[in-house]
């Protein structure tokens, strides 16, 4: 009883320890935030990169792509028996994005992938991050009415109540300039005055130049197109279509669509802020533009495809590298497109199947399994787990992580120093008393547990109140990060990098676990060497100590 009331005396009477709590409850507390914001980062970061792929993919490097998919598919679910629980096949293609904004062309790669709406969803959290509620629900690649995007402040009006104001408006504006080039002409006429004014100075040798020509137009103007090569055309120029009858149909905007087309919310947007320091989206297209893509087909002798398509939704999963280059449409429709259907036979080619497995399924043996079943000297076939497709990045984030804790921990360590050198001025300080206490009768394994005790107290204490303080910095620490920014000025955490509207933390058990007892143990342990010395101390010569 006598040592724990010692150790109490001196925890209460001696600031000298008060430094050395301070120091272990701030490198205590720092580990948990640290921790704590690391492990709530990767975790979103884990599941907006799983949700847009699955658990495998096994992907074909060839033009053609997977001749029979549906075999391969029965092929794996016998391989994979009852650990499989959803597969998809999709198309990816890498293509150019053209929208028409304010007058000019925004072009953007993209990734152009061909889905499956009624399978993609099983094998991928795609849904979920679609910005129409109904998407959300059951995706499907047509335009809906209205309420893209309800949780939104300031996301402009979209879908078909945008697209007819905006062919309306369109319409009128055509008109309007019909009407003037009318006025004009008859103004002209009016006057007496030639409708085209023509270029003196080359009207001669023009109209020579076209008489003479006229034969091998035709030929001039096929080279002049095949040396130039492809091309973006206005995306204003309303299309024609034949009809049943032979006779040209115009297209109606205002009624009719493109095939559907779901945009990663990067490729057709940009993240600004406001006067008001506020993060907005600015939008080059919305739900109900129609945009137009550029890709190649899947023959041996690659042509570049010009189609058009509508946009039909966003989605936003909070990473870049998907929001920024990922394109979705009709798998169906991307294959008649690239000329991926045998003519013969009616198959349809992919390029992709994608595996969806149980929880907690060994992905890496199912992995190793098809690269057996299908080995690359065979089969042009790249199979990888989600993990393998980003292992760089998980890599990264795992090694910083480890770094911190290192170095934060290093903080702990040198309050460890201070234990030590604090005990050593004590066993000097107070010989005399240890020699008392050997002399009354205590053993040197009594005294030796004296300075273990308060080394162990020390770290109790200290370790106690550094996880309740991080505990606490962490729940409020999105109020901490504003305050921060009041006072400095500097923003602490930019949405407009991130995608996050807050700060992601989670906290582990474990990880509370191993730094608080990290900690503890670090502190007794600077307590061994003063009170090995301490115990060692002879009664007769500790009383003669000057």
């Amino acid at each position: 009883m006598y040592r724990w009331l010692l150790c109490f005396r001196y925890l209460r009477t001696r600031y000298i320890a008060l430094a050395s709590i301070i120091s272990v409850t701030l490198g205590v507390a720092t580990l948990i935030v640290v921790n704590s914001v690391m492990a709530g980062f990767s975790a979103e970061m884990h599941e907006r990169m799983h949700g847009l792929a699955s658990d495998i993919l096994l992907e074909c490097h060839t033009v053609g792509g997977i001749l029979d998919p549906e075999a391969h598919v029965e092929e794996i679910r016998e391989l994979v028996g009852d650990q499989l629980v959803g597969t998809s096949v999709s198309v990816h293609v890498p293509a150019m994005m053209g929208i028409e904004h304010n007058g000019q062309l925004v072009t953007r790669q993209v990734n152009l992938v061909g889905i499956d709406a009624r399978t993609y969803d099983t094998v991928s959290d795609f849904g979920k991050y679609l910005l129409h509620p109904e998407n959300r629900e059951h995706v499907a690649f047509e335009l809906r009415e209205a309420g893209y995007a309800p949780e939104r402040q300031g996301f402009p009006e979209s879908g078909w109540e945008y697209r007819r104001a905006r062919a309306a408006y369109e319409k009128a504006i055509e008109a309007e300039r019909q009407r003037i080039e009318a006025v004009m002409a008859a103004n002209r006429r009016a006057a007496g005055q030639p409708l085209a004014l023509p270029n003196a100075a080359g009207s001669a040798a023009g109209s020579t130049a076209v008489a003479g020509s006229a034969a091998g137009s035709s030929e001039a103007a096929d080279s002049d197109a095949a040396a130039a090569g492809p091309g973006w055309s206005p995306l204003q120029a309303t299309p024609e279509f034949a009809s049943e009858s032979g006779n040209p149909v115009e297209f109606d905007p205002a009624k009719e669509t493109f095939p559907g087309i779901v945009l990663g919310i990067a490729t057709c947007s940009t993240r600004v802020r406001s006067d008001g320091e506020e993060v907005e989206d600015y939008f080059y297209c919305r739900p109900g533009d129609d945009v137009r893509l550029m890709f190649p087909s899947a023959s041996e002798n690659t042509k570049v495809l010009d189609q058009r398509f509508t946009v039909v939704d966003l989605y936003e999963s909070g990473m870049s590298e998907y929001d920024g280059t990922f394109a979705f449409v009709p798998l169906a429709d991307l294959q008649e497109f690239r000329g991926m259907i045998d003519p013969e036979s009616g198959r349809r080619s992919v390029t992709t199947i994608q595996l969806k497995l149980v929880e907690g399924a060994d992905l890496n043996a199912v992995r190793d399994l098809l690269r057996r079943r299908f080995p690359p000297q065979q089969y042009a076939y790249q199979i990888q787990t989600w993990r393998d497709m980003q292992g760089p990045l998980l890599a990264a984030v795992q090694l910083e992580t480890m770094i911190l804790n290192i170095l934060l921990f290093l903080i702990i360590a040198v309050a460890g120093f201070g234990i030590l050198a604090t005990f050593f001025m004590i066993v000097v300080e107070k010989t005399r008393d240890i020699g008392t206490l050997k002399a009354l009768g205590a053993s040197g394994r009594g005294v030796m547990s004296i300075f273990l005790s308060y080394g162990l107290l020390l770290g109790v204490v200290g370790s106690g109140v550094g996880l309740i303080g991080g505990l606490l910095f962490v729940r409020h620490i999105n109020e901490v990060a504003r305050l921060i920014e009041i006072v400095t000025g500097q923003e602490v955490f930019d949405p407009a990098i991130y995608y996050f509207s807050e700060i992601p933390t989670i906290v582990e058990p474990f990880t509370l676990v191993w730094v608080v007892t990290g900690a503890v143990l670090i502190a007794t342990l600077a307590s061994v060497l003063p009170a090995y010395r301490a115990a060692r101390m002879h009664p007769v010569q500790a009383l003669r100590y000057e």
